[in-house]
This record gives C-alpha cells, sequence and structure tokens, in this order.
C-alpha cells in the first residue's frame, strides 16, 4: 500500500534523484551530451512542459468557476456577502502576515543564493524589474491586464488571464440565470482538465526525480554548497509553521474573541476533535462531518449557517495555503537569485490571494496555486519540485488551520447575521 501512496512516490522519487547525482558527482556521466544527462534532461523538460501545457486553460476556467460559484453564493444577501467577506478578510490577513514576517525573518539569506540564475524566466511576469517609474508600471501592469483572452492565453500572461477570468465570471453571474448552461459548460471544463491534470500528477515521482537530480548535480560541485541548502529548506518549513500556528493559534482565535466573545483556549478546546481529523487526513472535505457535527453540538452554530458556511470554506478557504505560497514564492526567489521589488511583492500577495479562489482539487493542492505565483514573478517552474518534497508534511498543520478558519467563520457569520 505504501509504494501506491503518492505522497511516498514522490519523496521516493526525490531521494532516489539525490542520490544518484551525488553518487555519480565527478564524473563525466551526468555532463551534457552524456546519456544519463540528456536522459533527465528530457524527463525534465517534458515534465515542465506538461505542466505549463495546463496552466493558462486551468487558471482561466477554475476562476470563472470560483467567481461564479461566488456569485451564486453573494445572491443569498446577508449570509453569502458574510461568508465570502469573512473568507477573504482572513485570507488577506494571512498573507499579510506572511509577507510582514519573511522581511523580518529571512534566516535562509545567511547563505549565498545556491541557484543564481543566468538567464531569467520572464514570460508571464508582470513587473519589469527595469521599469523604476510608478507610472511606467502602472501602465505596464494595466496593458498586461487588459489584453485579448486569447492572447493572453497562447503568451501565458498570467495577469491577462486572471483578469479576462474575472471579467468573464463577473458578467456571466450578472448576465445569465443561475442554471444557465454556460455554467455547466465551464463545471464541465473544469473537470476535463482535472483529469488530464490527473494524469501529468500520475508522473509526478518521476517528474521531480529528473528535476532535483539535475539540482543536485549543479550544486554537487561544492558540498558546503548543498549542505547551506538543506539548511535553508529546513529553515523555510520552521518558519512556514511557525507563521501557521500564529495564525491558527492567535488570529483565527482573536478574531473570534473580538466579534463573538469565545474564549481562545475554551474554543480551541472544542474544536480539537475536527482539527485532529484535519491533520491526519489532510483533507478539509474529509474532515467536513466531522466539522459539521462540532459546529451543531460544540458550538451552538445554526444548522442553516454551518451547513452553508462550511462546505464553501472546505473549497474556498485556504488561509494555511495562502500564507504557505506567498513565503515559498520570496524563499524560491532568494534561492534563483531574483530580486522582488515592492511592486512584485504585491504581485505575489495578489497572485497568493486570486488562487484561493478557484484552485481545483488535486493531490497536492497547493500546486496549482503556486505555478500562478511563481511565473507571475518569474521563477522557474521547476522550483516546484523543491516545495513537494516537503510540502505533505506542511500540509498537514496549514490543513488544521483551513478547517479551524472554516468553523471560526461559522461563528462570525451566525453573529453578524442574527444582528440583521
Amino acid at each position: 500500500m505504501l509504494l501506491k501512496n503518492l505522497t511516498f512516490q514522490v519523496f521516493l522519487g526525490a531521494l532516489v534523484g539525490i542520490l544518484l547525482a551525488l553518487g555519480l558527482e565527478n564524473t563525466t556521466q551526468v555532463d551534457p551530451g552524456s546519456f544519463i544527462g540528456d536522459t533527465v534532461q528530457m524527463i525534465k523538460s517534458v515534465f515542465l512542459a506538461a505542466l505549463r501545457m495546463l496552466i493558462a486553460p486551468m487558471i482561466f476556467f477554475s476562476l470563472i468557476g470560483g467567481i461564479a460559484g461566488i456569485g451564486n453564493v453573494v445572491r443569498l444577501r446577508a449570509l453569502g456577502s458574510a461568508t465570502v467577506f469573512y473568507y477573504l478578510l482572513t485570507t488577506a490577513i494571512a498573507i499579510s502576515l506572511a509577507l510582514i514576517a519573511v522581511f523580518f525573518l529571512h534566516p535562509w539569506t545567511n547563505y549565498p543564493p545556491p541557484m543564481e540564475m543566468t538567464v531569467q524566466l520572464t514570460q508571464g511576469r508582470m513587473i519589469d524589474p527595469g521599469g523604476d517609474s510608478l507610472i511606467y508600471v502602472l501602465r505596464q501592469v494595466l496593458t498586461l491586464a487588459f489584453t485579448n483572452p486569447f492572447t493572453a492565453l497562447v503568451e501565458m500572461n498570467i495577469l491577462g488571464i486572471v483578469t479576462n477570468a474575472f471579467l468573464i465570471g463577473i458578467a456571466m453571474v450578472l448576465v445569465l440565470n443561475a442554471d444557465s448552461p454556460l455554467f455547466n459548460l465551464v463545471r464541465d471544463i473544469n473537470q476535463v482538465i482535472n483529469r488530464v491534470l490527473a494524469w501529468v500528477i500520475r508522473v509526478l515521482p518521476i517528474g521531480v526525480f529528473a528535476i532535483l537530480f539535475d539540482f543536485t548535480t549543479r550544486l554537487s560541485g561544492d558540498g558546503g554548497q548543498a549542505q547551506n541548502f538543506l539548511t535553508q529548506l529546513l529553515q523555510f518549513s520552521l518558519l512556514v509553521v511557525t507563521l501557521t500556528l500564529i495564525h491558527g493559534l492567535v488570529i483565527l482565535p482573536g478574531i473570534a474573541y473580538l466579534y463573538t466573545g469565545h474564549t481562545p483556549f475554551l474554543l480551541l478546546k472544542k474544536l480539537s476533535r475536527p482539527l485532529l481529523v484535519a491533520f491526519s487526513t489532510s483533507s478539509s472535505a474529509a474532515t467536513l462531518p466531522v466539522s459539521m457535527q462540532t459546529a451543531d453540538e460544540e458550538l451552538g452554530v445554526d444548522s442553516s449557517v454551518y451547513s452553508f458556511v462550511l462546505p464553501l470554506g472546505a473549497t474556498m478557504n485556504m488561509d494555511g495555503t495562502a500564507l504557505f505560497e506567498a513565503v515559498a514564492a520570496v524563499f524560491l526567489a532568494y534561492l534563483y537569485g531574483i530580486e522582488l521589488s515592492a511592486l512584485m511583492v504585491f504581485t505575489i500577495f495578489l497572485m497568493s490571494m486570486v488562487s484561493s479562489i478557484g484552485a481545483p482539487g488535486m493531490p497536492t493542492a497547493s500546486m496549482a496555486g503556486m505555478q500562478m505565483v511563481l511565473l507571475a514573478v518569474g521563477i522557474p517552474l521547476e522550483a516546484i519540485a523543491i516545495l513537494l518534497v516537503i510540502e505533505r508534511p506542511l500540509d498537514t498543520v496549514r490543513t488544521a488551520v483551513n478547517v479551524e478558519g472554516d468553523l471560526i467563520g461559522s461563528l462570525c457569520v451566525q453573529k453578524y447575521v442574527g444582528k440583521l
């Protein structure tokens, strides 16, 4: 059973790639032109091409579907608008916490960037680092945003794709009836894209093997540099866990206390069972029955509220994931020697926020959103493989925080609806 587990397969692929690269260190077998070197490069290139093939349509249709869903929710007026506002607010707080903290706590900068790039990836980048004038940058951003949707899809213009998806999604909500066939078409297209994505995910261990083999080969000339990289990866993981716990143990209970009067310690005690299930399963959807039972029996939330707020939160509320993506983008930018201007940091904030609205269902839920964030600021897509090695353990913590946010959201929404 263990060998059939995708997480174990990804970890095994990463481990084999690193060990094989270290075993072939100081040999000519991994040089460009050698059979092993060319084969690994081919696997890496094909895998990344397969991921890139799906990015544009996945972002476009998943965002339209997400906005259409939110639009139908807001039509419920008080309940829907309060729920969406709460989820967007807590997600924005989580991303802000991540970006503020990462500029004060960035221990990985004590070591030189291990993968400083000679050729930077610029396709899809929203901000031109050469633009010093604010008006020039603003003009550039607006020009990228308001572009032909087909051109944006072909050129992998992330900002153009997002803008068109938002405009089309909002227009569909305003113009079409809730039972319009167009909504069903968008849902069906998303299902088809997700099925193709699932096929690509099946070869994820092979792609991770090739990427980390190549990564280790480029680091293996300096053993100290490889050790520094592992230290940097550990420091990044600890920072993400710390920030996620701060959001889950301080900020969310603080919101509940200020708005509903629930004492943080007693509240967390009542939420312990669904949080434990979320931590062990890494799935908000799988925790949903336990969350509903807790909202009913422990928190005293009305069934008309929690039966609406919790299922929506299981698909839309991803505070922990958004926080992870924001910190990861800054971390990977440093590893690849990419300078982030203030406007590029805002780009990370925006893309992390957007990715929480229409993320497709997949085994590694943060990967789709990370693609959007990385490409928007010019970080190579292959950097995702670095995160996948440590993503699964971190996913357990952030899923628990996501579920906690859903349950606290049900309390806040009931309080708000009760005041009307």
